[in-house]
């Protein structure tokens, strides 16, 4: 998986027993074994897996100390065979003095020694000292090993595989491995989560965290066997607490999306997997059901009151929109009423239009005018058949031609009307379009590419959809029986005439293919992915809805499109950004119109 930038990563919590490292050796030898057959490459335990966490003034006894030099060398020796990285807790005595350290084995050899820096709390301070020699090294085991706080270590096939190990989530950078021990409070799991996931963001790395489990202690306080792994602030994976037998927690870690700033490293040659067991959302724009309600409806407010600010600014002009029954104007005019009922607004003020051509089919048509009905707003129909036939004889082109000089004059006379009309009005021309097709380029220069601000512009087609639907939840008996038919109405621009029994002929998704890939594409891409690994998690992500072929197929429709479309996106009204994805070039998306596509053409071709 390294070729695609995953690396598999995990925790054990292991069973134990308080002060006895031939024990806890065997398990731990057992559980390596166990993650190896797991495909998993890096593996951490908690901290002081050898002897317990708490073993008190047992720490002083140096028949303890010599028995853990004894197990990590017999653990060393038992896993010699397989090609695994692992991180164990101990206690060790450097030049002298006990240190609550953690050491990481790879290739059978202990190739670093992370003591820990601030021993402040609890009695822990009673037994270790706090590390304040910098970075040195020492012999261990035979061997000079470096020790220190700050630790990095680099894969020697790929400079971008950097992990580091520690005991507190702000030092660590890359994929960090932290191991800590706190007693099983009220409260205290939430926070240790919430802590870890805010460093992940922060920091942008990953971090993978063990801690004891039940089998550590029961006479001052409980431990939990906390399990986390998380990437960038997103969590991978958990255990389930209050476990007495052993667990391992892994998932394969993007690497490649998170970053470790580093001066100095040390080698190692991590082991890779073929296997993959990472799940990513079909719909990476679209709530999870956890947050659903929540989500949409701090984005309607978002939308909506960055609309009445603007509204407010221009001294509360009429509003006029293009009404088509499609998704994409049913949401800008429901963004539009939200805005118009947090100003107080007379929702007669805005004007919703809908202007037959040669494509409109009857349902669309009907759909958009009881729409506008529904919600009190004002409808005006406006044909552009007239308009469009006169532009066709006045420029030369021949009223059979179906060119895109046929679809465009039309999406600009309908643009040519709203402006007109809106100067008519005192208004305010609202866009419709989206992200998606701002993405795609699906839009006709200066015409529905235009308007005098856009609600939709950072809302990908998925979304759209999506929010159309929670609108209708929420909405009367009437409103929503109108929504849910514009719901159900293919996606389609209606340019082309429709088909002889009055049905939509141009179906948008068969020409440039289904928007659930090209948004997934686009996510993806946007978060800097490379093209070879978007299309190998979009592979593992629809294996079950579309055939390798037909992702490659669209992938590079996305890409041929996103390149030679930046242009239309360098020149776009104002519109509030709602999630982490924006294509504004004024200040989220830059890129110059000129640039060449063929790098990322040509891997596809390389698939």
């Amino acid at each position: 998986m390294k070729k695609y930038g995953f690396i598999r990563v995990g925790n054990i919590v292991n069973n134990l027993k308080i002060g006895d490292p031939l024990f806890n050796r065997e398990e731990l030898v057992k559980l390596i074994k166990e993650a190896y057959d797991k495909g998993i490459s890096i593996i951490n335990t908690p901290e002081l897996s050898l002897t317990g966490y708490s073993c008190g003034d047992l720490f002083y006894q140096d028949s303890l100390i010599n028995e853990v030099e004894n197990s990590i060398k017999y653990i060393i020796e038992k896993t010699k065979n397989i090609d695994i990285t692992y991180i164990l807790g101990a206690p060790l005595k450097i030049r002298g003095k006990l240190y609550n350290c953690n050491l990481v084995v790879n290739k059978n050899n202990v190739v670093g020694i992370i003591p820990k820096k601030y021993v402040d709390y609890d009695f822990e301070n009673r037994w270790f000292a706090s590390w304040d020699e910098g970075t040195i090294t020492y012999n261990f085991l035979g061997n000079d090993v470096v020790v220190g706080n700050n630790l990095v270590f680099k894969d020697i096939n790929d400079f971008n595989l950097v992990f580091s190990v520690g005991f507190d989530s702000r030092d660590l950078i890359g994929i960090g491995f932290m191991n800590d021990s706190q007693y099983e409070l009220v409260g205290n799991y939430e926070f240790i989560k919430n802590t870890l996931m805010v460093d992940s963001k922060r920091n942008r790395s990953a971090l993978i965290y063990a801690s004891c489990g039940l089998n550590e202690s029961s006479s001052a306080g409980l431990y939990g066997g906390y399990s986390f792994i998380f990437e960038n602030g997103k969590l991978l994976n958990n255990n389930e607490r209050f476990d007495f037998d052993s667990n391992i927690t892994y998932a394969d870690v993007d690497y490649e999306d998170i970053v470790g700033i580093y001066d100095n490293y040390i080698d190692v040659d991590v082991a890779d997997s073929e296997e993959f067991n990472r799940l990513y959302k079909e719909y990476p724009f679209v709530p999870s059901d956890d947050h659903f309600n929540n989500r949409c409806s701090d984005i309607v407010n978002t939308l909506s009151c960055g609309l009445a600010r603007r509204l407010k600014q221009l001294g509360y002009p009429k509003c006029v929109l293009g009404i088509s029954g499609g998704l994409d104007s049913t949401l800008a005019f429901l963004i539009v009423v939200e805005a118009y009922k947090k100003l107080k607004l007379d929702l007669k003020n805005i004007i919703g239009i809908t202007m037959p051509g040669f494509g409109t089919t009857g349902r669309t048509y009907n759909n958009a005018c009881d729409f506008v009905k529904e919600y009190g707003a004002t409808l005006r129909e406006i044909s552009i058949k007239d308009a469009a036939i006169l532009h066709m004889k006045d420029i030369g082109l021949d009223e059979n031609d179906r060119s895109v000089a046929y679809e465009n004059l039309q999406a600009r006379e309908r643009t040519q009307i709203l402006m007109d009309v809106a100067n008519m009005e005192n208004g305010f021309v609202i866009g419709t379009g989206d992200l998606s097709e701002a993405a795609l380029g699906w839009c006709t220069y200066n015409g529905d590419h235009m308007s005098m601000y856009s609600v939709n512009a950072n809302i990908p087609k998925t979304l759209v959809r999506i929010l159309v639907k929670w609108f209708s939840d929420n909405a009367n008996k009437k409103q929503s029986k109108v929504i849910n038919s514009i719901l159900d109405t293919p996606i389609s621009p209606e340019l082309l005439p429709p088909d002889e029994a009055g049905n939509i002929l141009q179906k948008t998704e068969s020409s440039i293919g289904p928007y659930v890939l090209h948004d997934f594409f686009l996510y993806h891409f946007y978060k800097g992915k490379s093209i070879k690994k978007i299309y190998f998690i979009a592979r593992e992500t629809f294996k079950n809805s579309f055939d390798d072929e037909d992702i490659k197929k669209w992938l590079k429709v996305f890409v041929r499109r996103f390149f030679t479309q930046q242009f239309k996106r360098n020149c776009v009204p104002d519109g509030v950004k709602v999630g982490s994805v924006s294509l504004d070039s004024k200040k989220d998306f830059v890129m110059n119109s000129d640039v060449s596509m063929n790098v990322w053409l040509n891997e596809i071709d390389n698939f």
